[in-house]
């Protein structure tokens, strides 16, 4: 079983870069750095530590729903807090449980409290499949003696 953060360098180089927006700034900012960089949430970095997770589930309830402004409104105001997150060393059985029992899409993985990954529930289902049809075709060659 693979730990959070071997599951963050198998990632696409593409994908392994964190990107993050600051608290103050602008939800118009977030939803076009979501948009360029094609993703679903930005980590909340203030000071180097994140202190929330901005993503589109925040953007269509807390924002369109309640007929808000994205230029005017920082994301500090609609982030989610508290920020739930996955040391790098747990397992990916236990990321996918933290995140079904949370409600959670997204879920920063932090080594030594240093931010290193976003892993979506997408990653973690990709590589429990994978993980699967590995088990399932070892236990083919074992019951067919090869």
């Amino acid at each position: 079983m693979k730990t959070a953060a071997q599951l963050v360098r198998l990632k696409s180089v593409q994908n392994q870069q964190v990107h993050s927006i600051a608290p103050e700034q602008t939800v118009l900012e977030a939803l076009q750095i979501m948009a360029e960089k094609n993703v679903g949430a930005l980590p909340v970095i203030e000071g180097g530590q994140v202190v929330g997770v901005f993503s589109e589930r925040d953007y269509a309830r807390k924002m369109v729903l309640k007929g808000r402004s994205s230029v005017g409104t920082t994301v500090r105001t609609i982030m989610s807090t508290p920020v739930i997150t996955a040391d790098s060393q747990q397992s990916i059985d236990r990321c996918m449980a933290v995140m079904t029992d949370s409600h959670l899409r997204h879920l920063p993985v932090l080594d030594n409290g240093e931010l290193i990954g976003l892993l979506s529930i997408g990653d973690l289902v990709k590589e429990s499949l994978v993980e699967q049809a590995d088990l399932i075709r070892q236990l083919e060659h074992y019951i067919r003696g090869h």
